[in-house]
């Protein structure tokens, strides 16, 4: 499955999810339903099919779902084949089939709301973000790329950003050890921003360092003491771009965050903030309505 651009990372990932998601609709005991009105040999031939228009993402947990759902009841899994038929990343409307999924039709039932659930939430999450990435591309001359933050669901981060990633945004740090983000907490717990900043550098040499800022003040001295970014905390889009002013030519690149909204994105992007953080993305964004049909 790596052949498919996947990282080793996102596939063992993905197999943990969906072997555990599927245990648990399991822990009561098999499927009665299916197996008490499917007959053991039956086969069946069935596309997942998009019911919305979004961005698609989770193409890696789907084709998953059935193999692993065959290792749990006991089924042969090379009586399973699935085809990807559209890539994550594409755009969707309704109509196109996502997959080709043949084998016991036991299989594919206990398989299904698994599969959907974590497809449709991925592909919720990449169609959110180009919902997001489009507003900004209607600002030609910026330069704003819209991210996430560690607002992820418990399990799915890695999956969760990589959907980010497949609806034209880009990832932020992808956990507490890769880069290092000073919050005002932090500088609040040992008296000060530069304090703060000074044990950080003290103890990482090869890290982003980002500073949480809230007045154009905290930006000239995040600028002052060598923060590699700047997050702008609740300013709105003309403290945005005068804190860009500050920054711009010390080579610091700025994140703006709180108060952002697709109808202010534009106006963010127009500040020449180089991100803008939306949390919404992986913590509640909308499902793609995606369905599995037997043909």
């Amino acid at each position: 499955m790596q052949e498919a651009g996947w990282t080793q990372k996102q596939v063992n990932d993905a197999y943990a999810l969906v072997r555990s998601t599927l245990e648990e609709d399991l822990q009561w005991g098999p499927d009665v339903t299916t197996n008490s009105t499917i007959e053991e040999a039956a086969h069946c031939r069935a596309l997942v099919v998009s019911r919305g228009h979004g961005a698609l993402s989770g193409t890696l947990v789907a084709a998953l779902a059935p193999f692993i759902a065959a290792e749990l009841t006991a089924e042969t899994i090379s009586k399973v084949t699935v085809e990807i038929l559209i890539s994550d990343g594409h755009r969707v409307q309704p109509g196109d089939a996502i997959l080709e999924i043949t084998g016991p039709t036991r299989v594919v039932l206990t398989a299904e709301r698994t599969l959907l659930n974590l497809l449709c939430h991925l592909s919720g999450v990449a169609t959110a973000t180009a919902e997001w990435a489009d507003a900004l591309a209607t600002v030609p001359e910026a330069h704003t790329q819209v991210r996430d933050t560690r607002k992820t669901i418990p399990g799915l981060r890695v999956l969760q950003k990589a959907a980010v990633v497949h609806g034209g945004g880009t990832n932020h740090r992808m956990g507490l050890g890769d880069a290092a983000l000073i919050k005002d907490n932090h500088i609040a717990a040992v008296g000060g921003l530069k304090e703060a900043f000074n044990r950080v550098k003290a103890q990482t040499t090869d890290i982003s360092i980002e500073v949480e800022c809230d007045t154009l003040e905290q930006v000239k001295e995040a600028v002052q003491v060598g923060a590699n970014l700047i997050l702008l905390d609740n300013m709105d889009a003309a403290t945005t771009r005068e804190a860009v002013t500050i920054t711009e030519p010390a080579g610091v690149k700025t994140e703006a965050s709180g108060g952002l909204t697709l109808r202010n994105a534009a106006e963010y992007a127009a500040t020449g903030v180089d991100y803008i953080a939306v949390g919404a993305l992986t913590h509640s964004a909308a499902v793609l309505d995606l369905g599995l049909d037997f043909q």
